[in-house]
This record gives structure tokens, C-alpha cells and sequence, in this order.
């Protein structure tokens, strides 16, 4: 069975740091790239960052560029979003996903996780 995991989330202070983790299980991991979507209530699930497969090419949501790293520990089948200086605008839940192309559109990616809701207060 496919699974895609995602903790770390939480409620932060602007400012703040949190460090999502996305554990996948059920498929090979090394094969697949892996994207970290966010969706706030009432507007579109937009792409946040992806990293590929196996030679770290990496994409960032001009919003998040300099603030957000990924990263990827193929040898754990769970990749990283190190999230710096939060603002409330990052409130959304965030969703890993895995596809066979390193790509910025939700719609080429196969599996998800389930969410992981965070949090920036101002």
C-alpha cells in the first residue's frame, strides 16, 4: 500500500521555523519526485517546492524562495521542508506528493499524503 505521511506541522509565531517530514512507504522512493503542495481555505492548492528523484534538482515558489529549503534522505524514503521566517500568509495545510517528473503542477503528481496543518500567527 502506498503511504505518504507528513508531520511536523503546527502553530508558529511570525518569524518562526518549523520543519515539515514526509515519510513514503509502498513504492520506490528513489524512482519518484517529490512535491510539497499547500492549500488555504478557500483558494487553489498551489506548489510550494519539489525536489527530484535522485540528482537534488530542486523548485520554489517565487513566495518562498530564500525562506523554504527541501531536501531529500533517499536512504529514509522521507524528504524535508525546512520552513524559516513564517509569515500568516504560509497558513495552509501542506501535502507532500510523489510523481514520476520533477514538476510544479498537482496534476502530475499520482500519490499524496493526508496533510499537515500549519499554523502563523501574527
Amino acid at each position: 500500500e502506498v503511504q505518504l505521511v507528513e508531520s511536523g506541522g503546527g502553530l508558529v509565531q511570525a518569524g518562526g521555523s518549523l520543519r515539515l517530514s514526509c515519510a513514503a512507504s509502498g513504492f520506490t522512493f528513489d524512482d519518484y519526485a517529490i512535491g510539497w503542495f499547500r492549500q488555504a481555505p478557500g483558494k487553489e492548492r498551489e506548489g510550494v517546492s519539489c525536489i527530484s528523484s535522485s540528482d537534488g534538482v530542486t523548485y520554489y515558489a517565487d513566495s518562498v524562495k530564500g525562506r523554504f529549503t527541501i531536501s531529500r534522505d533517499n536512504a529514509k524514503n522521507t524528504v524535508y521542508l525546512q520552513m524559516n521566517s513564517l509569515t500568516p500568509d504560509d497558513t495552509a495545510v501542506y501535502y507532500c506528493a510523489a510523481g514520476p517528473i520533477l514538476a510544479t503542477s498537482p496534476s502530475r503528481y499520482n500519490y499524496w499524503g493526508q496533510g499537515t496543518q500549519v499554523t502563523v500567527s501574527s
